[in-house]
Protein backbone atom coordinates (compact mmCIF):
# COMPACT_ATOMS: atom_id res chain seq x y z
CA UNK A 1 0.00 0.00 0.00
CA UNK A 2 1.27 3.86 -0.30
CA UNK A 3 -0.09 6.36 0.57
CA UNK A 4 0.00 10.56 0.10
CA UNK A 5 1.52 12.40 2.75
CA UNK A 6 -2.24 13.73 3.49
CA UNK A 7 -3.47 9.97 3.02
CA UNK A 8 -1.15 8.60 5.54
CA UNK A 9 -1.44 11.09 8.63
CA UNK A 10 -5.30 10.74 7.87
CA UNK A 11 -4.80 6.72 8.29
CA UNK A 12 -2.91 7.08 11.38
CA UNK A 13 -4.97 9.43 13.20
CA UNK A 14 -8.17 7.00 12.23
CA UNK A 15 -6.32 3.98 13.35
CA UNK A 16 -5.03 5.32 16.62
CA UNK A 17 -8.97 6.35 17.46
CA UNK A 18 -10.23 3.46 16.66
CA UNK A 19 -7.72 1.58 18.81
CA UNK A 20 -8.61 4.01 21.77
CA UNK A 21 -12.08 3.75 21.51
CA UNK A 22 -11.53 -0.66 21.33
CA UNK A 23 -13.13 -0.81 17.97
CA UNK A 24 -9.88 -3.04 17.29
CA UNK A 25 -7.24 -5.34 18.77
CA UNK A 26 -3.55 -4.37 19.72
CA UNK A 27 -2.64 -6.86 16.81
CA UNK A 28 -4.44 -4.91 14.54
CA UNK A 29 -3.66 -1.59 15.74
CA UNK A 30 0.19 -2.27 14.78
CA UNK A 31 -0.03 -3.53 11.90
CA UNK A 32 -2.01 -0.64 10.29
CA UNK A 33 1.01 1.08 12.23
CA UNK A 34 3.31 -0.90 10.24
CA UNK A 35 1.62 -0.16 7.13
CA UNK A 36 1.92 3.24 7.22
CA UNK A 37 5.26 3.19 8.06
CA UNK A 38 5.12 4.09 12.27
CA UNK A 39 6.63 2.43 14.55
CA UNK A 40 6.77 2.20 18.29
CA UNK A 41 9.99 1.99 20.49
CA UNK A 42 10.61 1.90 24.46
CA UNK A 43 8.06 2.14 26.95
CA UNK A 44 5.98 3.89 23.99
CA UNK A 45 5.15 0.11 22.80
CA UNK A 46 3.03 -0.36 25.76
CA UNK A 47 -0.40 0.08 25.77
CA UNK A 48 -3.86 -0.60 27.88
CA UNK A 49 -2.59 0.05 31.56
CA UNK A 50 0.75 -1.28 31.36
CA UNK A 51 2.33 1.88 33.58
CA UNK A 52 5.59 2.93 33.74
CA UNK A 53 7.51 1.66 36.93
CA UNK A 54 9.10 5.00 38.24
CA UNK A 55 7.84 5.62 41.83
CA UNK A 56 5.40 8.82 41.51
CA UNK A 57 6.26 12.12 42.55
CA UNK A 58 8.32 12.69 45.25
CA UNK A 59 10.32 15.68 47.52
CA UNK A 60 7.53 18.45 46.54
CA UNK A 61 7.48 20.74 48.79
CA UNK A 62 11.12 20.31 49.83
CA UNK A 63 14.48 22.55 49.21
CA UNK A 64 14.72 19.98 46.30
CA UNK A 65 11.53 20.98 44.35
CA UNK A 66 12.53 24.64 44.40
CA UNK A 67 13.17 26.70 41.62
CA UNK A 68 17.11 27.51 41.30
CA UNK A 69 16.70 29.30 38.37
CA UNK A 70 19.73 31.34 37.39
CA UNK A 71 19.00 35.29 38.00
CA UNK A 72 19.86 35.98 33.93
CA UNK A 73 17.85 32.90 32.74
CA UNK A 74 14.94 34.46 35.33
CA UNK A 75 15.79 38.03 34.36
CA UNK A 76 14.96 37.11 30.22
CA UNK A 77 12.07 35.11 31.15
CA UNK A 78 10.67 37.61 32.67
CA UNK A 79 11.44 40.04 29.75
CA UNK A 80 11.03 38.15 26.55
CA UNK A 81 7.86 36.97 27.89
CA UNK A 82 5.82 39.98 28.33
CA UNK A 83 5.48 40.02 24.41
CA UNK A 84 3.86 36.84 24.60
CA UNK A 85 1.42 37.67 27.95
CA UNK A 86 -1.82 36.12 27.12
CA UNK A 87 -1.02 33.35 24.79
CA UNK A 88 -1.72 30.18 25.74
CA UNK A 89 0.96 26.90 24.62
CA UNK A 90 -0.41 23.25 24.74
CA UNK A 91 1.55 20.21 24.94
CA UNK A 92 0.16 16.47 25.12
CA UNK A 93 1.87 13.22 26.08
CA UNK A 94 1.31 10.30 27.85
CA UNK A 95 2.51 10.10 31.42
CA UNK A 96 5.95 10.07 31.24
CA UNK A 97 7.83 11.50 34.78
CA UNK A 98 8.90 14.43 32.66
CA UNK A 99 5.87 15.38 31.10
CA UNK A 100 4.25 14.82 35.17
CA UNK A 101 6.84 17.08 36.54
CA UNK A 102 6.29 19.86 34.06
CA UNK A 103 2.14 19.82 35.10
CA UNK A 104 3.28 20.19 38.76
CA UNK A 105 5.93 23.13 37.69
CA UNK A 106 4.54 25.17 34.88
CA UNK A 107 2.84 27.89 37.21
CA UNK A 108 6.59 29.14 37.79
CA UNK A 109 6.53 29.87 33.80
CA UNK A 110 3.49 30.88 33.84
CA UNK A 111 3.64 33.58 36.62
CA UNK A 112 7.86 35.02 34.92
CA UNK A 113 6.18 34.80 31.51
CA UNK A 114 2.15 35.80 31.46
CA UNK A 115 1.92 32.58 29.04
CA UNK A 116 -0.80 29.83 29.82
CA UNK A 117 0.55 26.41 29.82
CA UNK A 118 -2.23 23.14 29.15
CA UNK A 119 -0.53 20.35 29.51
CA UNK A 120 -3.09 17.06 28.06
CA UNK A 121 -2.18 13.34 29.44
CA UNK A 122 -4.00 10.90 27.72
CA UNK A 123 -3.25 7.23 26.99
CA UNK A 124 -0.48 6.86 24.16
CA UNK A 125 -2.35 6.17 21.10
CA UNK A 126 -4.48 9.47 21.87
CA UNK A 127 -1.56 10.83 21.92
CA UNK A 128 -0.26 9.82 18.45
CA UNK A 129 -4.13 10.38 17.06
CA UNK A 130 -3.89 14.02 18.25
CA UNK A 131 -0.28 15.13 16.81
CA UNK A 132 -1.18 13.08 13.09
CA UNK A 133 -4.59 15.10 12.61
CA UNK A 134 -2.88 18.20 14.06
CA UNK A 135 -0.16 17.70 11.61
CA UNK A 136 -2.31 16.91 8.92
CA UNK A 137 -4.51 19.63 8.83
CA UNK A 138 -1.55 21.89 9.99
CA UNK A 139 -4.03 22.82 12.10
CA UNK A 140 -1.76 24.45 15.61
CA UNK A 141 -4.16 22.95 18.09
CA UNK A 142 -0.62 21.59 20.37
CA UNK A 143 2.21 23.46 19.77
CA UNK A 144 4.57 20.93 21.24
CA UNK A 145 4.68 17.43 20.68
CA UNK A 146 5.44 13.93 22.24
CA UNK A 147 7.77 11.82 20.15
CA UNK A 148 8.28 8.34 20.19
CA UNK A 149 11.96 7.84 18.60
CA UNK A 150 10.44 5.44 16.09
CA UNK A 151 8.03 8.46 14.96
CA UNK A 152 10.46 11.37 14.27
CA UNK A 153 10.79 10.65 10.87
CA UNK A 154 7.31 10.61 10.54
CA UNK A 155 6.88 14.05 11.72
CA UNK A 156 10.46 15.51 10.39
CA UNK A 157 8.59 17.27 7.89
CA UNK A 158 6.25 18.78 10.91
CA UNK A 159 8.47 20.01 13.27
CA UNK A 160 11.33 22.94 13.55
CA UNK A 161 15.02 21.43 14.38
CA UNK A 162 15.72 23.33 18.08
CA UNK A 163 19.51 23.97 17.41
CA UNK A 164 18.52 25.68 14.03
CA UNK A 165 15.30 27.15 16.08
CA UNK A 166 17.91 28.57 18.79
CA UNK A 167 20.34 29.39 16.53
CA UNK A 168 18.24 31.79 14.10
CA UNK A 169 16.11 33.69 16.64
CA UNK A 170 18.99 34.34 19.20
CA UNK A 171 16.78 37.16 20.50
CA UNK A 172 14.49 34.01 21.77
CA UNK A 173 17.55 31.73 23.26
CA UNK A 174 17.84 31.52 26.57
CA UNK A 175 20.97 32.17 28.02
CA UNK A 176 23.12 29.47 29.42
CA UNK A 177 21.16 27.01 27.60
CA UNK A 178 23.70 24.68 26.95
CA UNK A 179 22.96 22.42 23.83
CA UNK A 180 26.29 20.37 24.90
CA UNK A 181 24.68 19.38 28.35
CA UNK A 182 22.58 16.50 26.37
CA UNK A 183 24.00 13.59 25.97
CA UNK A 184 25.26 12.72 22.56
CA UNK A 185 24.62 9.04 22.96
CA UNK A 186 20.75 10.38 23.73
CA UNK A 187 20.57 13.02 20.99
CA UNK A 188 21.72 10.11 18.62
CA UNK A 189 19.48 7.35 20.00
CA UNK A 190 16.25 9.35 20.24
CA UNK A 191 15.74 13.26 18.78
CA UNK A 192 17.81 12.65 15.76
CA UNK A 193 15.63 11.23 12.25
CA UNK A 194 17.40 11.13 8.65
CA UNK A 195 20.55 13.34 9.84
CA UNK A 196 18.10 16.23 11.28
CA UNK A 197 17.36 16.45 15.02
CA UNK A 198 13.79 16.70 15.50
CA UNK A 199 13.38 17.69 19.73
CA UNK A 200 15.43 17.77 22.65
CA UNK A 201 15.50 14.81 24.79
CA UNK A 202 13.04 14.71 27.53
CA UNK A 203 12.82 10.61 29.17
CA UNK A 204 15.45 8.19 29.43
CA UNK A 205 14.06 4.78 31.27
CA UNK A 206 17.09 2.39 30.84
CA UNK A 207 18.33 -1.01 32.77
CA UNK A 208 21.41 -1.17 34.86
CA UNK A 209 21.97 -3.65 37.66
CA UNK A 210 20.57 -3.29 41.15
CA UNK A 211 21.61 -6.18 44.33
CA UNK A 212 21.07 -6.35 47.61
CA UNK A 213 24.52 -5.11 49.56
CA UNK A 214 23.46 -6.83 52.56
CA UNK A 215 23.32 -10.30 50.70
CA UNK A 216 26.66 -9.46 48.32
CA UNK A 217 28.40 -8.76 51.64
CA UNK A 218 27.04 -11.60 53.78
CA UNK A 219 28.15 -13.88 51.12
CA UNK A 220 31.19 -12.73 50.28
CA UNK A 221 29.91 -12.13 46.74
CA UNK A 222 32.04 -9.10 44.16
CA UNK A 223 29.87 -6.93 41.85
CA UNK A 224 29.83 -8.51 38.98
CA UNK A 225 32.04 -7.36 36.15
CA UNK A 226 31.14 -8.90 33.49
CA UNK A 227 28.64 -11.30 32.09
CA UNK A 228 29.46 -14.48 32.81
CA UNK A 229 30.36 -13.32 36.34
CA UNK A 230 26.33 -11.95 36.89
CA UNK A 231 25.71 -15.85 35.87
CA UNK A 232 28.06 -16.87 38.63
CA UNK A 233 26.61 -14.50 41.49
CA UNK A 234 23.19 -14.98 40.60
CA UNK A 235 23.38 -19.03 41.24
CA UNK A 236 25.63 -18.27 44.21
CA UNK A 237 22.99 -15.83 45.90
CA UNK A 238 19.77 -18.76 44.90
CA UNK A 239 22.06 -21.91 46.52
CA UNK A 240 22.78 -19.61 49.47
CA UNK A 241 19.15 -18.44 50.13
CA UNK A 242 16.57 -20.09 48.30
CA UNK A 243 15.91 -22.30 51.74
CA UNK A 244 15.36 -18.58 53.33
CA UNK A 245 12.55 -17.70 50.54
CA UNK A 246 15.18 -15.72 47.92
CA UNK A 247 15.84 -16.40 44.72
CA UNK A 248 18.91 -15.76 42.81
CA UNK A 249 17.22 -12.78 40.51
CA UNK A 250 13.75 -12.17 38.69
CA UNK A 251 12.24 -11.51 36.06
CA UNK A 252 9.46 -9.48 33.65
CA UNK A 253 8.74 -12.95 31.77
CA UNK A 254 5.06 -12.37 30.62
CA UNK A 255 3.70 -14.26 27.95
CA UNK A 256 2.47 -11.85 24.88
CA UNK A 257 3.89 -9.13 26.51
CA UNK A 258 6.52 -6.56 25.74
CA UNK A 259 8.47 -6.80 29.18
CA UNK A 260 9.48 -10.35 28.39
CA UNK A 261 11.01 -9.14 24.49
CA UNK A 262 12.77 -6.31 26.67
CA UNK A 263 14.24 -8.90 28.73
CA UNK A 264 15.14 -11.16 26.02
CA UNK A 265 16.60 -8.49 24.16
CA UNK A 266 19.08 -7.57 26.87
CA UNK A 267 20.61 -11.12 27.21
CA UNK A 268 21.04 -11.44 23.20
CA UNK A 269 22.44 -8.20 22.76
CA UNK A 270 24.56 -9.22 25.70
CA UNK A 271 25.75 -12.33 23.98
CA UNK A 272 26.89 -11.22 20.68
CA UNK A 273 23.40 -11.28 18.93
CA UNK A 274 21.33 -9.01 17.72
CA UNK A 275 17.72 -9.18 16.58
CA UNK A 276 18.72 -7.99 12.84
CA UNK A 277 21.51 -8.62 10.37
CA UNK A 278 22.99 -6.00 8.25
CA UNK A 279 20.71 -7.75 5.75
CA UNK A 280 17.37 -6.97 7.48
CA UNK A 281 16.55 -10.52 8.27
CA UNK A 282 16.06 -12.16 11.21
CA UNK A 283 19.23 -13.37 13.44
CA UNK A 284 18.12 -13.78 17.00
CA UNK A 285 18.46 -17.61 16.18
CA UNK A 286 22.21 -17.12 14.88
CA UNK A 287 25.04 -19.20 17.15
CA UNK A 288 25.40 -15.72 19.32
CA UNK A 289 20.90 -15.67 19.14
CA UNK A 290 21.03 -18.97 20.57
CA UNK A 291 23.28 -18.12 23.28
CA UNK A 292 21.33 -15.36 24.29
CA UNK A 293 18.38 -17.55 24.59
CA UNK A 294 19.96 -20.28 26.62
CA UNK A 295 21.67 -17.45 29.19
CA UNK A 296 18.16 -16.51 29.28
CA UNK A 297 16.35 -19.91 30.04
CA UNK A 298 18.97 -20.54 32.05
CA UNK A 299 18.75 -17.62 34.43
CA UNK A 300 15.08 -18.75 34.66
CA UNK A 301 16.03 -21.10 36.54
CA UNK A 302 17.22 -18.98 39.36
CA UNK A 303 14.28 -16.79 39.70
CA UNK A 304 10.70 -17.06 41.27
CA UNK A 305 8.20 -19.64 39.11
CA UNK A 306 5.71 -16.83 39.40
CA UNK A 307 8.41 -14.72 37.21
CA UNK A 308 6.90 -15.65 33.67
CA UNK A 309 3.66 -14.11 34.79
CA UNK A 310 4.85 -10.91 35.54
CA UNK A 311 5.45 -7.75 33.78
CA UNK A 312 8.00 -5.11 35.20
CA UNK A 313 5.36 -4.32 37.81
CA UNK A 314 5.65 -7.84 39.01
CA UNK A 315 9.56 -7.87 38.60
CA UNK A 316 9.55 -4.22 40.85
CA UNK A 317 7.33 -5.94 43.42
CA UNK A 318 9.22 -9.37 43.95
CA UNK A 319 12.34 -6.74 44.32
CA UNK A 320 10.82 -4.70 46.55
CA UNK A 321 9.09 -7.66 48.84
CA UNK A 322 13.17 -9.13 48.99
CA UNK A 323 12.98 -12.17 47.28
CA UNK A 324 15.24 -11.61 44.73
CA UNK A 325 19.04 -11.10 45.37
CA UNK A 326 19.61 -9.00 42.05
CA UNK A 327 18.49 -7.73 39.01
CA UNK A 328 19.24 -6.08 36.12
CA UNK A 329 16.39 -3.76 35.00
CA UNK A 330 14.96 -0.96 34.60
CA UNK A 331 16.87 2.19 36.70
CA UNK A 332 13.25 3.61 37.51
CA UNK A 333 12.92 0.71 40.01
CA UNK A 334 15.81 1.95 42.10
CA UNK A 335 13.62 4.69 44.14
CA UNK A 336 10.62 2.69 44.67
CA UNK A 337 13.15 -0.19 46.09
CA UNK A 338 14.14 2.28 48.53
CA UNK A 339 11.30 3.89 50.16
CA UNK A 340 7.21 3.46 50.59
CA UNK A 341 6.69 -0.36 51.57
CA UNK A 342 9.68 -2.08 50.23
CA UNK A 343 11.09 -4.62 52.85
CA UNK A 344 14.48 -4.00 50.84
CA UNK A 345 14.96 -0.08 51.68
CA UNK A 346 18.11 1.20 52.13
CA UNK A 347 19.47 -2.17 51.36
CA UNK A 348 20.12 -2.08 47.96
CA UNK A 349 22.57 -0.38 45.55
CA UNK A 350 22.80 0.14 42.11
CA UNK A 351 25.67 0.30 39.19
CA UNK A 352 26.43 -0.08 35.65
CA UNK A 353 25.55 -3.27 34.44
CA UNK A 354 28.04 -6.15 33.54
CA UNK A 355 30.08 -6.32 29.94
CA UNK A 356 28.46 -7.91 27.46
CA UNK A 357 30.02 -11.36 26.66
CA UNK A 358 30.67 -10.44 23.34
CA UNK A 359 28.85 -7.49 21.66
CA UNK A 360 27.50 -6.79 17.92
CA UNK A 361 28.29 -3.24 16.08
CA UNK A 362 25.11 -1.50 14.91
CA UNK A 363 26.76 -2.07 11.47
CA UNK A 364 26.03 -5.72 11.46
CA UNK A 365 22.77 -4.99 12.72
CA UNK A 366 19.73 -4.01 11.09
CA UNK A 367 16.97 -1.34 11.19
CA UNK A 368 18.98 0.92 13.38
CA UNK A 369 19.05 -1.12 15.74
CA UNK A 370 22.25 -1.16 18.61
CA UNK A 371 23.27 -4.08 20.75
CA UNK A 372 23.97 -3.47 24.34
CA UNK A 373 22.65 -4.96 27.39
CA UNK A 374 21.77 -1.28 28.67
CA UNK A 375 18.01 -1.68 27.05
CA UNK A 376 16.63 2.04 26.90
CA UNK A 377 13.34 3.23 26.08
CA UNK A 378 13.51 7.25 25.74
CA UNK A 379 11.13 9.96 24.08
CA UNK A 380 11.66 14.04 23.25
CA UNK A 381 9.79 16.50 22.98
CA UNK A 382 9.16 18.97 19.43
CA UNK A 383 7.90 22.23 18.47
CA UNK A 384 5.28 22.24 16.06
CA UNK A 385 5.50 23.71 12.86
CA UNK A 386 1.70 25.01 12.68
CA UNK A 387 1.87 26.05 16.08
CA UNK A 388 -0.12 29.55 16.40
CA UNK A 389 2.22 30.60 19.75
CA UNK A 390 5.20 29.15 18.48
CA UNK A 391 7.80 31.66 19.87
CA UNK A 392 5.92 31.05 22.77
CA UNK A 393 6.09 27.89 22.97
CA UNK A 394 9.50 27.82 22.12
CA UNK A 395 10.23 29.44 25.33
CA UNK A 396 8.06 26.84 27.27
CA UNK A 397 10.17 24.04 25.72
CA UNK A 398 13.75 25.88 26.46
CA UNK A 399 12.23 26.09 30.07
CA UNK A 400 11.08 22.63 30.84
CA UNK A 401 14.13 21.13 29.29
CA UNK A 402 16.50 23.95 31.22
CA UNK A 403 19.39 22.27 33.74
CA UNK A 404 16.99 23.71 36.66
CA UNK A 405 14.16 21.94 35.76
CA UNK A 406 15.59 18.65 34.43
CA UNK A 407 17.36 18.28 37.42
CA UNK A 408 13.93 19.09 39.91
CA UNK A 409 12.35 16.60 37.64
CA UNK A 410 14.90 14.19 38.50
CA UNK A 411 14.56 14.10 42.30
CA UNK A 412 10.79 14.94 41.80
CA UNK A 413 10.08 12.80 38.93
CA UNK A 414 10.55 9.70 41.82
CA UNK A 415 14.04 9.40 40.79
CA UNK A 416 13.75 9.42 37.12
CA UNK A 417 14.90 10.80 33.79
CA UNK A 418 17.91 13.01 33.81
CA UNK A 419 18.44 13.59 30.40
CA UNK A 420 21.35 16.37 30.65
CA UNK A 421 24.73 15.88 31.95
CA UNK A 422 24.34 18.38 34.54
CA UNK A 423 21.57 16.66 36.27
CA UNK A 424 23.81 13.74 37.71
CA UNK A 425 25.84 16.86 39.53
CA UNK A 426 23.50 19.27 40.63
CA UNK A 427 23.43 19.80 44.52
CA UNK A 428 19.66 18.84 44.95
CA UNK A 429 20.20 15.47 42.78
CA UNK A 430 23.30 15.06 45.24
CA UNK A 431 21.33 15.46 48.51
CA UNK A 432 18.78 13.17 46.93
CA UNK A 433 21.49 10.42 46.67
CA UNK A 434 20.62 8.94 50.11
CA UNK A 435 17.94 5.69 51.25
CA UNK A 436 14.67 7.03 50.71
CA UNK A 437 11.05 7.61 48.29
CA UNK A 438 12.67 9.33 45.11
CA UNK A 439 16.38 8.74 45.65
CA UNK A 440 19.00 9.34 43.14
CA UNK A 441 21.50 7.14 44.49
CA UNK A 442 21.38 5.14 41.01
CA UNK A 443 21.96 8.17 38.61
CA UNK A 444 25.87 7.20 38.77
CA UNK A 445 24.91 4.02 37.14
CA UNK A 446 22.50 5.89 35.10
CA UNK A 447 24.84 8.00 33.80
CA UNK A 448 27.52 5.47 32.62
CA UNK A 449 25.10 3.65 31.17
CA UNK A 450 23.53 5.57 28.87
CA UNK A 451 27.17 6.76 27.48
CA UNK A 452 29.16 3.64 27.50
CA UNK A 453 26.19 0.92 27.03
CA UNK A 454 22.92 1.76 26.09
CA UNK A 455 20.92 -0.78 23.85
CA UNK A 456 18.58 0.64 21.52
CA UNK A 457 15.83 -1.07 18.94
CA UNK A 458 15.60 -1.32 15.61
CA UNK A 459 13.65 2.09 15.29
CA UNK A 460 13.75 2.28 11.57
CA UNK A 461 11.02 -0.59 11.52
CA UNK A 462 7.49 0.38 10.95
CA UNK A 463 6.70 -2.96 12.57
CA UNK A 464 8.72 -3.74 15.25
CA UNK A 465 5.50 -2.48 17.22
CA UNK A 466 3.60 -5.30 16.14
CA UNK A 467 7.32 -8.04 16.30
CA UNK A 468 7.96 -6.77 20.19
CA UNK A 469 4.51 -7.55 21.34
CA UNK A 470 3.04 -9.78 19.75
CA UNK A 471 5.43 -12.18 17.94
CA UNK A 472 8.40 -12.52 20.10
CA UNK A 473 6.45 -12.51 23.54
CA UNK A 474 4.30 -14.75 22.57
CA UNK A 475 6.67 -17.28 21.09
CA UNK A 476 9.03 -17.18 23.96
CA UNK A 477 6.27 -17.63 26.27
CA UNK A 478 4.56 -20.75 24.61
CA UNK A 479 8.78 -21.88 25.04
CA UNK A 480 8.72 -20.65 29.22
CA UNK A 481 5.39 -22.45 29.41
CA UNK A 482 6.36 -25.76 28.12
CA UNK A 483 3.91 -25.33 24.65
CA UNK A 484 6.78 -24.92 22.47
CA UNK A 485 9.15 -28.31 22.17
CA UNK A 486 12.52 -26.49 21.82
CA UNK A 487 14.44 -23.55 22.17
CA UNK A 488 15.14 -23.84 18.32
CA UNK A 489 11.26 -24.23 17.14
CA UNK A 490 10.84 -21.14 19.28
CA UNK A 491 13.42 -19.39 17.57
CA UNK A 492 12.05 -20.95 14.33
CA UNK A 493 8.59 -19.72 14.62
CA UNK A 494 9.77 -16.01 15.37
CA UNK A 495 11.90 -16.44 12.56
CA UNK A 496 9.07 -16.93 10.07
CA UNK A 497 6.59 -14.70 11.69
CA UNK A 498 9.42 -11.71 11.78
CA UNK A 499 10.67 -11.28 8.04
CA UNK A 500 7.29 -12.51 7.00
CA UNK A 501 6.61 -8.48 8.93
CA UNK A 502 9.76 -6.64 8.04
CA UNK A 503 9.67 -7.71 4.46
CA UNK A 504 8.21 -4.50 3.44
CA UNK A 505 10.93 -2.48 5.09
CA UNK A 506 13.21 -4.47 3.61
CA UNK A 507 14.53 -2.21 1.04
Amino acid sequence: MSFRDHDRKTFIADTARAFGQRRIGRRTFFRRMAMAGVGFSGFASTFLGSARPFGGLTNLGTPMAMAQTPDDQMAWLKDVGKQFAGTTVRYTSEATPPTVVASELKGEFEAATGITVEIEIVPLEQVLAKATLDAQGQLGTYDLYYLDQAWSALFQPDVYNPREYYEEKPELAMPGYDWDDFSPELVKAITTANGSIMGVPFDIPIFILMYRKDLYDKHGLAVPETLGQFMEVTKALHEAESGNGIYGTTGQLRSGHYSLNCDWTAWLWANGGSIFDRNRMFSGNDEAGMKGLDFMLELVEYMPPDAKTWTWDGEWQSMAQGLAGHVISWGEFFPGLDGGDSKVAGLMEAVKPPEEAALRSPADAGFNEIPHIGHQGGSSIALSRYSKNPDAAWLFMQWVTSKDVVARSSTVGGGASPVRLSAFKDPRVLEAAKPGAGTTRHFPAVEWTINNRMGSEPSDLPSWAEIANNVIPVELGKLLVGQTGSPEEAMAAIQSQTDELAAPFRG
